[in-house]
């Protein structure tokens, strides 16, 4: 039983998991909007919230911090300097789930993830 557990496992080891949500959250960044399944968007929202609450000081520890989580410098640089100061009066709540369909073929439940604003 997984009462209280902390996260989802999403069926990967833990390195295939931390670069699933790397790969995700570069991708949203990217793109402003993706289409992923539903568990998969409700882990990758934590993951990228604490990133923007950390971008959102726009100093040079920023961008360490956010570069040592994504290793992709294109990325890094949109969140901080454009995307993170769109949040700086709002207090967490960035991204939002909308749920989409039933995928045809394993019947997963997919989900759009999109930034707020």
């Amino acid at each position: 039983m997984r009462h209280k557990h902390g996260y989802r496992k999403l069926g990967r080891t833990s390195s295939h998991r931390a670069a699933l949500l790397k790969n995700l959250t570069i991708a949203l960044v990217n793109s402003g909007k993706i289409e992923t399944t539903l568990p998969k968007a409700k882990e990758l929202r934590g993951y990228i919230e604490r990133l923007i609450t950390r971008a959102r000081l726009g100093d040079f520890n920023a961008h360490r911090v956010v570069f040592a989580s994504l290793q992709d410098k294109n990325a890094t640089n949109k969140l901080v300097t454009e995307i993170a100061p769109k949040f700086k009066e709002r207090n967490g709540g960035y991204t939002r789930i909308i749920k989409t369909r039933i995928r045809r073929g394993d019947a997963a439940e997919m989900a759009f993830i999109e930034f707020v604003a």
